[in-house]
């Protein structure tokens, strides 16, 4: 569960900012195939690739878990 609730939060912040996952890999330094494998729940995540991801979006992990996408958890 938790793993989808990463990728959907990813690609939501990913769209809202007009970028592909290309531009976003590719920034992030991560396999855009790796990346569109956590957008879709199917991979897990690091703890490290996730803050880069943070980073490259401006935003600290707190500010990234703080969604309705997690309300329940």
């Amino acid at each position: 569960m938790i793993q989808k609730q990463v990728g959907l939060r990813i690609k939501e912040i990913r769209l809202a900012k007009h970028l592909s996952q290309e531009e976003c890999s590719f920034n992030v330094e991560i396999d855009r195939t790796y990346w569109s494998s956590v957008e879709c729940g199917k991979r897990n995540i690091s703890i490290i690739n996730l803050y880069k991801i943070c980073g490259f979006f401006g935003m600290s992990l707190k500010e990234f878990f703080d969604s309705d996408i997690f309300a329940g958890e």
